[in-house]
Parts: C-alpha cells; structure tokens; sequence
C-alpha cells in the first residue's frame, strides 16, 4: 500500500528540540492543519465540526532517512536503558508513523487555500505531514485505568523563571505565546543524556522566536529571546 500526505500543519514548533514528546502537555501550542489541494474538498470535512479532538496519523518526517531501530532508548528511562521499539513512541519506527491527540480549536471555511482546521494542544514539529484524521471517541477510547509500563507517572516539570535581561521581550509577546513557551520549557526539552549538564545555555525555536534558556537545581531560567 502506497501512501501520501493530505496536509501539512503549521506549529509554534520551530525544531525537534522543545517539541513536546506527547501530546496535551503543551494545552497553549497551537497548529494550523493545510489540506494539500486534492483534498481541499468542504465535503470531506462535514460533521467535524461537532468533535472536539481528532487523532492525527502523521510522518517523522525529519527521521524516516535514519532507518528503524528495533531497541531505542526512552527519555523516561534516562535515555540509557533499552525497549523494543514497539514498547516506545520513539520516531525511529519500521513505517516512520506517529499518532496524536489535538483539540479541534475551528475550522476556517473562507480561506482561499481552505479549510483550514485550527489545532491546540498539539506536539507536532511545523511542517509535519499528516496522513489521515479521525474523530475522538471518548466513550471508545477513554481508559482512565490503563496500565502505562514504565511511563505511568506523569512528566515532572520544572520551575521557569524569567531573568530581568529578557522580561521586555517576553511580556511582548501575545499571551498564548508566553503560555506556550512556560509550558514547554517546564518539561525539560533537554535529551536525558544531557540532563546533568548544569553549566551551559540552550535554544529553542518557539513562537517564531529563538528562546534561549539555562537549567539549574531543578529550575529553566530564560535569559534571552532573540528575533
């Protein structure tokens, strides 16, 4: 079976690095889902409208050239102890697929290049192909009492502070961009293997913005945002 991408999102996520490895942690990231133009069909979307979350089947598209691995290393894990691939969410997977959960925020039916569905929550880097959309059913597909293997418990996230040298150019930005940058800064984007690192700055590309930041003793502090 030969398969093709139906649409690209476009996110607040810049690059891998800050992306949020699951979705819903991020509830301010924000995504724009573009119909590629055999598929800007109206039709095709009739009732959607009515379903709050969708599950987006899309493609790691910036790993698929790497190959699939059968044993990968989970951040939950440290990133130093091996499962199979097929225990993990790892992007390096035999048909390159993922699958996430986002709220349908609107759907937008004058744009000329339409309809375009307005996305929250999601953990998709800008520029993700998706391959196909399905409505969430809760009454199918809510399972408060599943097991979860080693990631039962939820991420622990970190304290973020902004340091003076950066606070005008964070209380510029639009309110969810702020949010949005707490959030995923919050989670610790670091690979597990750096984790321990104390003593260096990171970038990530947020919000159209280069979001510079350095951890310590269980707190992000930001100390630049650059244009």
């Amino acid at each position: 079976m030969n398969i093709e991408p139906i649409a690209t999102v476009r996110t607040c996520f810049g690059s891998k690095f800050a992306t949020p490895r699951q979705p819903g942690l991020c509830p301010s990231a924000w995504g724009e889902l573009m119909f590629h133009p055999p598929y800007r069909n109206a039709d095709s979307i009739r009732g959607l409208e009515g379903f709050s979350h969708l599950w987006l089947i899309f493609g790691f598209h910036e790993t698929i050239d790497y190959g699939w691995k059968p044993t990968v290393r989970p951040p939950r894990l440290g990133g130093n102890e091996r499962v199979g691939v097929f225990a993990s969410r790892s992007t390096f997977r035999p048909n390159g697929l993922g699958l996430s959960l986002v709220t349908l925020e609107g759907i937008d039916t004058t744009a000329p290049d339409g309809p375009i569905l307005k996305l929250g929550s999601v953990d998709l880097i800008d520029g993700t192909p998706i391959y196909d959309i399905k409505p969430y059913l809760s009454y199918a597909e809510a399972i408060p009492k599943a097991r979860c293997g080693f990631a039962q418990e939820e991420i622990p996230r970190l304290k973020v502070e902004i340091e003076q040298a950066a606070e005008n150019d964070f209380k510029k930005l639009p309110n969810r961009a702020q949010n949005l940058i707490l959030e995923a800064l919050s989670l610790d984007p670091r690979p597990a293997v750096q984790s321990h690192q104390q003593d260096r700055s990171f970038g990530a590309m947020l919000c159209g913005k280069n979001v510079r930041f350095t951890i310590e003793s269980g707190i992000c502090r930001i100390v630049e945002i650059q244009p």
